[in-house]
């Protein structure tokens, strides 16, 4: 962003969020935070300092790190697990809440909302007098294509025998 350009809304946020915290604006933190928003797809740590890198060699690996955390802070970044060991990021700034399937094979992963699944999580909770703070809902399984490969694969052996 420019001197002269006006800031988005999700600058604004974050802007609001490290003057809380005592920190500065810098350029890396604002080239971090666009190469973020520009992203849609959910990124490690490591993702993320890959495609800022490109852009900036200058900007070291901690840097990143610690300016996703400050995302995760502010509300713009949400932290997801999928069951690989990473943590990864997606946006959380005024974005519908979703879930996600996430292939086992080649590690797809799909968003999904479903308004049934939302009511009964509530039915369930009211039905344990149990107040939801948050929830996630990962569903592991094999992607189309990778059953289509598997079924390609097998009737590749089947006719070879």
């Amino acid at each position: 962003m420019t001197a002269t350009e006006q800031p988005t809304e999700e600058q604004e946020v974050f802007l609001k969020h490290i003057q809380r915290r005592g920190l500065k604006r810098t350029s890396q933190r604002d080239l971090i935070l666009d190469v973020f928003l520009r992203t849609e797809e959910h990124l490690s740590n490591e993702d993320l300092y890959q495609l800022v890198k490109k852009e900036d060699p200058t900007v070291g690996q901690t840097t990143v790190y610690r300016t996703l955390k400050l995302l995760t802070e502010a509300g713009l970044a949400r932290e997801v697990r999928f069951g690989d060991g990473r943590t990864h990021y997606e946006h959380n700034y005024k974005h519908q809440h979703h879930d996600h399937m996430i292939c086992s094979e080649c590690g797809k992963i799909i968003e999904f909302f479903s308004a049934e699944l939302e009511a009964l999580q509530d039915a369930m909770a009211a039905q344990h007098q149990f107040e939801i703070t948050q929830h996630l809902l990962r569903i592991i399984g094999i992607c189309a294509d990778c059953q289509h490969a598997r079924q390609q694969s097998e009737r590749n052996l089947t006719v070879s025998s």
